[in-house]
């Protein structure tokens, strides 16, 4: 497989699955509004933006913090380059670009999708639209995901879509639970209050982690239990050792079809092991964000080095 054909499907997955996130973040933090007083509503638009990397761009423009405003800024604010409708026109060019790797349905599936919320997005978004806009986000990224695993070959360009998906999916977790832990809580203070609870629950439902964290922990809330969920339940399709579990297997997929392995191979040995055999006492000994940190970083490593190894800038 050419390297610009492995680049353009790699990056239109990693598009696909930073623009549900962001969307499942919004709808989080829109929920959570609802229920709080006007100076804890503003608190949890701060730490949305702050997740996503977008405070100091959206503070620089606006000073008060409305839900749909902030909905509006993230999802297609052309002064915010990161907004979530160029998310997806980025994942729709590069699907463009891999249209002879690609079946007719995934090509439908984000193209149709596209349409969809470009139209929705013409106009700027309202507490009336929120819903069906974020809604829609989540269907493109879905119907692609559905399509890809339903009608594509498991070939090369199906092992580059499953790593553009994983490696991103990482990296979200991650942050979004760096940023509660090391970034929205005030204080100390706070630790065990309706506050720190409520963020918590944040994270939970932006990771579509709630209920399924509720079943299997009786309504514990607290860090510890949330952290060894999040990070080290290989059950959690959304957890790193469950995201570096099938990024073990597609790697080893892609040994086969080349015949031998590359560095990226060795980089993602090494990470795996490192993360199956840590326990959520020794992450919380040696400190939970510089943990996270840490596997940020080398999540990156590893994007880079199947960019170096497969011929494209990751």
């Amino acid at each position: 497989m050419l390297g610009r054909t492995a680049s353009a499907i790699f990056w239109m997955y990693r598009y696909l699955e930073r623009a549900e996130n962001t969307a499942r973040l919004l709808e989080a933090g829109h929920r959570m509004t609802m229920t709080r007083s006007e100076d804890m509503a503003v608190q949890e638009w701060r730490s949305v933006l702050a997740t996503l990397g977008l405070q100091q761009a959206y503070e620089a423009k606006y000073s008060d913090f409305g839900g749909a405003q902030v909905c509006d800024f993230v999802l297609r604010a052309k002064d915010n380059s990161e907004n979530v409708l160029s998310m997806i026109e980025r994942a729709r060019t590069n699907a463009r670009a891999a249209r002879s790797s690609i079946t007719g349905e995934v090509w439908e599936a984000i193209n149709e999708g596209w349409m969809t919320l470009s139209n929705l997005l013409k106009k700027p978004v309202s507490s009336g639209t929120l819903n069906q806009s974020l809604g829609a986000v989540r269907r493109v990224s879905t119907m692609v995901r559905g399509t890809t695993h339903g009608s594509m070959l498991r070939n090369e360009a199906y092992s580059f879509s499953r790593l553009g998906t994983f490696i991103e999916r990482a990296d979200k977790t991650a942050r979004i639970l760096d940023v509660k832990y090391y970034l929205l809580l005030p204080s100390l203070s706070y630790v065990g209050t309706p506050l720190d609870t409520g963020q918590w629950d944040t994270v939970l439902r932006s990771l579509s982690a709630e209920r399924a964290y509720r079943w299997l922990n009786a309504g514990r809330m607290d860090a510890r239990s949330i952290a060894d969920f999040l990070i080290l339940d290989d059950r959690f399709p959304r957890s790193l050792v469950f995201c570096y579990s099938e990024l073990r297997d597609t790697m080893a997929d892609l040994a086969k079809f080349h015949g031998s392995e590359a560095e990226a191979h060795e980089h993602m040995r090494q990470f795996d092991m490192r993360l199956r055999d840590t326990s959520v006492e020794n992450i919380f000994d040696r400190g939970l964000h510089e943990f996270l940190l840490d596997f940020i970083a080398n999540n990156q490593l590893l994007a880079s080095a199947i960019g170096s190894d497969y011929r494209f800038n990751s």
